[in-house]
């Protein structure tokens, strides 16, 4: 039993601290909608020149809330590909928390953030000038609710709130499901399977990243502190783990195909940049 209340325990509290950025990523696209401009669209237009340095720099806020407020806006089309893929490889959820409790290894965390900067901003602007046009389709912020028929209804705060809820509900049944099997099973267990001091190690942290909850970057973090993996296979992890961002993304964006594409480019990245870093 209490395994059970601490899961459902850890369950609310993360779901909990998401809801404040699922509420501002919707609010800001009923509003985008409703209230679009020549001049919004302008501004916009030129804000995504910029959009991957903003996606990298939010993405190093230690949670995983930006990753799903960016999941959000790119499947409403207010953000390029290149921003997105930005904000998921900055994103390092608990990781710089676990740092920061120790302070002998401030080095280690600006080290950590300065790499995964580079290699965000570096991959968004590369995306967005040779790749997107491959894999985007044409997106619409009524692309996201138009057959829910939430806008029914006058203004923009009960769409954006219906929407929040619906997807609060999805995040807190998959993530209590998670959660349970992590708390049953053991993470700890996928460490036999490193490649403790090989330069392929980092193909398979970019996997363990992709464990959508904080129990992924805890584990690499751990791992990294341990001296069981490279500054390079940890980097390689915690650029692929963006959180419940890909989960939203799959719920939200109805392209599968894209989303396979997205997660395809995220892993590839990832691990690519561990490799040349342990060489």
């Amino acid at each position: 039993m209490n395994i059970f209340s601490d899961v459902l325990l850890d369950t609310i509290l993360d779901s909990v601290r998401m809801l404040p950025f699922l509420f501002a990523a919707f609010l800001l696209l009923e509003a985008l909608e409703h209230y679009s401009t020549a001049f919004v669209n302008k501004t916009l237009g030129r804000l995504n020149k910029a959009g991957p340095i903003a996606g990298a720099l939010f993405g190093c806020v230690p949670q995983c809330g930006f990753s799903v407020l960016a999941a959000n806006l790119y499947s409403g089309g207010v953000i390029s590909l290149g921003t997105l893929l930005a904000v998921f490889l900055s994103t390092s959820d608990e990781a710089v928390i676990i740092l920061l409790g120790q302070p002998d290894k401030g080095a280690i965390i600006w080290r950590l953030l300065a790499v995964k900067l580079i290699i965000a901003i570096a991959a968004g602007y590369i995306t967005d000038l040779l790749i997107a046009g491959s894999i985007t389709s044409a997106k619409h912020i009524h692309d996201l609710c138009g057959r829910c028929g939430c806008h029914n209804h006058r203004g923009i705060l009960k769409p954006a709130l219906n929407h929040t809820l619906k997807l609060f509900g999805y995040i807190f049944i998959f993530s209590s499901v998670l959660n349970l099997l992590t708390a049953l099973t053991g993470i700890d267990t996928v460490s036999t399977f490193l490649l403790n001091g090989s330069v392929f190690q980092p193909f398979l942290t970019a996997v363990i990243g992709f464990i959508p909850n904080c129990a992924a970057s805890v584990l690499l973090t751990e791992l990294y502190l341990s001296g069981a993996i490279s500054f390079a296979a940890v980097i390689s992890g915690l650029c692929t783990n963006a959180g419940m961002g890909l989960i939203i993304l799959f719920k939200v964006n109805k392209n599968y195909k894209e989303n396979l594409s997205i997660t395809g480019l995220l892993y590839l990245t990832a691990a690519a940049a561990g490799m040349i870093l342990s060489i």
